[in-house]
């Protein structure tokens, strides 16, 4: 019986899932001088295969980046709109315990700051990053800019403003998980409670 439309796509998606998967699992091992055979080799597949859903390495690259940077927009928009009513250091302080967490369990933050330092490296890559980022920024401020018309957050600086901060603490978090490692950032979410508690009038 011939496959479905719907099957192939399933079936597309699942091998696309499992090349990046070993593509960041060969990151993880070998950084930039990964090659695509890595990928391949990581991934459980032939080149060939790995070939026919991305054209090389900058494509994976591009790819690992768009999810990592999906992840935390998801994370973001979550920890708000769940917490709507609470202070900016109690939303971070949620979305830095999400981070930590999606770190332990798929490398996150290694994989995310090796995507960086190829934006760097390829002009393509870091006009398309920077594409992501203005696009997560964007969203991240229409979700406080709706809080802030709900009086939950002030009215200024701005959302865009804000939604820079916010962005900006949580990839340096990512940053830091890389060079000094968990352990030394256990007290991060409290440490962001206390900068930013509730105000007076909040529960």
């Amino acid at each position: 019986m011939p496959r479905t439309e719907e099957a192939n796509q399933q079936l597309r998606s699942v091998q696309r899932a499992k090349i990046l998967a070993g593509a960041r699992a060969a990151f993880a091992r070998r950084g930039s001088a990964t090659t695509m055979a890595d990928v391949a080799a990581a991934a459980g597949v032939s080149q060939g295969l790995a070939y026919r859903y991305f054209a090389g390495k900058d494509e994976v690259v591009l790819a690992i980046a768009q999810d990592n940077i999906r992840e935390v927009g998801a994370m973001i928009r979550a920890v708000t709109q769940e917490r709507s009513g609470d202070s900016i250091g109690i939303a971070l302080a949620a979305a830095v315990e999400l981070i930590q967490a999606k770190n332990q369990q798929t490398g996150l933050a290694g994989i995310g700051v090796q995507a960086w330092a190829e934006a760097l490296r390829n002009p393509k890559i870091g006009v398309a990053f920077g594409e992501m980022l203005s696009t997560l920024r964007a969203e991240v401020a229409g979700v406080i800019m709706h809080h802030q018309t709900t009086g939950a957050i002030p009215a200024q600086p701005t959302a865009q403003s804000l939604a820079s901060v916010m962005i900006g603490i949580l990839m340096g978090h990512i940053a830091q998980l890389v060079l000094l490692g968990d352990d030394a950032l256990t007290d991060v979410p409290d440490a962001l409670r206390a900068l930013w508690p509730p105000s007076p009038d909040q529960p």
